[in-house]
């Protein structure tokens, strides 16, 4: 079955595996708010089982459309055993501020998470694989895989890629204030949240190159947000 495009007010349908049952109000399985959550991050927790061991492993990712991709040494146990069909959860997660209360049970996060799964397969013809690392970098730097030197077909089989469409999704937000009980009313001390952000540091040149940064660099400026940098890529507009 071929999924409605993008945009088209197109959900996903939870089942038994993705339905949030804590703080059922907080979860959303429309494509809007999923994949506002997977674009706005780059590193992803990928969950999977090897002879009946749990592991989660952290990496890169990027998506199109309902399909994640992640890529890493051709010799990666993670990327042999999912390039399998093994079931795969995929999970990204920001922080995005201290909930600071008057009593301990008070405290809390404020966060934006998705649970995506699915089964992944090995993306083998070299051309394929080509075209989505270029999409890799392209999702980061928009317009820089032009001007790289082309990868060759040696340093290809170096590396894996899999690819894994979404079956399931769910995203679970919360944006609060503090929540405040009767037993804290008068009680004194600070309440309220401290917002927390990831932000582009000062470029940091190699010492042997004196070149300016390129235009495709430019979204990767001093003090700009990590999601405001990586919505260039994606064609959205960038705050100045």
């Amino acid at each position: 079955m071929t999924p409605p495009p993008e945009g088209s007010g197109a959900a996903f349908t939870p089942t038994a595996r993705s339905q949030v049952r804590r703080r059922p109000q907080r979860g959303a399985y429309d494509e809007a708010t999923v994949y506002g959550i997977l674009d706005a991050g780059i590193m992803a927790h990928i969950g999977y089982v090897i002879d009946g061991q749990p592991f989660v492993t952290p990496t890169a990712y990027w998506r199109e459309g309902r399909k994640l991709y992640w890529h890493g040494a051709a010799a990666s146990r993670m990327l042999a055993t999912v390039a399998e069909g093994a079931p795969v959860c995929v999970t990204v997660s920001f922080l995005d501020g201290f909930i600071v209360g008057r009593s301990g049970i008070t405290h809390s996060l404020n966060y934006r998470s998705v649970m995506a799964y699915g089964r992944a397969r090995l993306v083998s013809d070299l051309a394929v694989k080509r075209a989505a690392m270029d999409a890799f970098i392209d999702r980061l730097y928009a317009g820089r895989p032009v001007k790289l030197r082309p990868t060759t077909d040696a340093e290809l089989m170096q590396i894996a890629v899999v690819e894994m469409e979404i079956e399931e999704a769910s995203a679970k937000v919360k944006n609060t204030g503090v929540t405040e009980i009767a037993a804290d009313e008068g009680w004194a001390g600070w309440f309220g949240v401290f917002p927390v952000e990831t932000r582009i540091g000062a470029a940091l040149p190699d010492p042997r190159v004196d070149v300016p940064i390129s235009d495709d660099l430019s979204p990767y400026a001093p003090g700009r947000r990590l999601d405001e940098a990586l919505a260039y890529g994606a064609g959205l507009p960038v705050s100045t």
